[in-house]
């Protein structure tokens, strides 16, 4: 029996990937010195929760076919300590997803925005035509156990991330896929706390451009110079697939799109989703699928969590919460959320919530990324600049890097649902933009905005 060791199981991917090979019968241990929910209940329920938080280095021993790294885990940590001195294999999690698929056809969907969405696309396709796969993917969906799946299934299809490997590895995680079929959908500086400068970032698309295979299939988003310059200048060996902005209708907030002779009415919308879902159909029509099984199916699709995800809504308005954080995600929601209710007011929150959106100079990213809303806010934790130990950001800046003059800032949380309740919600939609929480807004009261008005 396969023997494997997590080292920080309790990661949200991380512990999906455990229980995926608890699965798949091999023997998994893991230890962490903190597991929050759900991966606490879910490592429970899977019968592999570590007896007890913290590293003991007697955990690992020299059966261990296998020990895997998790982000947490730092440099001194004594079971990696101990698992280098007996000289075990270790892996970083996207470098053991590459052991596990090697017989595989990998699918790889890389880009800095529309990643888990355009993934999510394939595997709901691929559920609905009942084609048999893997997966790993960043968000929990609809329809679906968990975030990873391993078993013996011929193909795997993979959301492919830029952010390092591991402690250890710190080249990024899409390096190690090596996939024979890969889209990227774009490029647009991030995390600026691993990539310094636009160039490094660039740079490490670059590298994933080159690594594959000549012959192998990249499907990329064309209406994107910076990438359209990137694969003419290195993608030269490939099989290159264009893509761009379907053929589409929009009428009374409900859009359809075209493929050739075939069309369906879609639950999701603006150009964002149907460049993602553009890429998705290629994906698909490589493994197979006509246009008419993967629109019959994309038909059905509901959108990944937290990306417009719709909170509350009435006859005269909606509320959406959405993921989005960096400027080109937060530009792409708002034009999208514009563009579907060309009628009615958009009120816009976004919070500053990341390492980059918070750096004083990365802010300059965001000029006019607001400008789409009627009504635009923007909210910070000073906890949130405390625990990364970034200095305050001044109001006036604020203002200054978006470009607009009329900005509400608020750093209260109560300050922002007094500003909430104040508007006046008859013809408008709301959009709710952040990787995080605004320091616990609840936001299974927020339909009251709508009830109220």
């Amino acid at each position: 029996m396969t023997k494997v060791h997590f080292i920080a199981i309790g990661g949200s991917v991380m512990h999906q990937l455990a229980i995926a090979l608890k699965n798949k019968g091999y023997q998994v241990t893991g230890s962490d010195d903190e597991i929050f929910e759900p991966a606490l209940s879910n490592l429970r329920q899977a019968g592999i929760l570590p007896d007890s938080t913290g590293w003991d280095a007697g955990r690992v021993t020299p059966d261990l076919d296998a020990v895997i790294l998790g982000m947490h885990a730092r440099e001194d940590n004594p079971e990696l300590i101990k698992a280098r001195e007996l000289q075990l294999k270790i892996y970083s999690f996207p470098e053991y997803i590459y052991q596990e698929s090697k017989n595989k056809t990998r699918v790889a969907i890389g880009g800095s925005h529309g990643k888990t969405t355009t993934t999510a696309m394939v595997m709901h396709a691929l559920q609905q035509q009942h084609q048999s796969f893997d997966y790993l993917v960043g968000a929990r969906l609809e329809g679906f156990a968990q975030s990873v799946n391993i078993t013996d299934a011929p193909v795997i299809v993979c959301e492919a991330d830029e952010y390092p490997a591991s402690v250890i590895e710190k080249r990024p995680k899409f390096h190690f896929l090596h996939p024979q079929i890969a889209v990227l959908t774009g490029i647009a500086w991030d995390h600026i706390n691993v990539f310094p400068t636009y160039e490094i970032y660039k740079e490490q698309f670059a590298i994933f451009i080159r690594q594959m295979e000549p012959g192998q299939v990249l499907i990329y988003n064309e209406g994107d110079p910076e990438l359209a310059e990137l694969v003419t200048a290195t993608g030269a060996h490939l099989r290159l697939i264009p893509y761009g902005l379907p053929q589409h209708t929009i009428e009374n907030g409900a859009t359809r799109v075209f493929f050739g002779q075939e069309s369906a009415s879609l639950e999701v919308f603006g150009n964002h989703n149907l460049l993602n879902m553009h890429a998705a159909k290629l994906v698909c029509n490589e493994l197979g699928m006509t246009n008419a099984a993967f629109l019959a199916a994309i038909a059905t699709f509901k959108g990944a969590a937290k990306r417009l995800e719709l909170v509350a809504k009435n006859d005269h308005g909606i509320i959406y919460r959405d993921f989005a954080h960096a400027p080109s995600k937060v530009k792409a929601t708002m034009e999208a959320t514009k563009q579907q209710f060309p009628d009615r007011k958009l009120v816009a929150v976004l919070e500053l919530h990341t390492y980059s959106s918070l750096n004083a100079e990365f802010l300059e990213q965001y000029q006019g990324a607001l400008d789409a809303a009627d009504t635009a806010a923007v909210f910070y934790s000073k906890h949130a600049l405390e625990i990364k130990r970034m200095p305050d950001l001044a109001p006036e800046l604020i203002a200054q890097r978006f470009g607009r003059n009329d900005l509400h800032i608020f750093h209260d949380r109560e300050k922002l649902e007094t500003f909430l309740a104040a508007q006046n919600y008859r013809d408008t939609n709301l959009l709710l933009m952040s990787s995080g929480t605004y320091d616990g807004l609840d936001f299974s009261k927020l339909k009251e905005l709508l009830s109220n008005n």
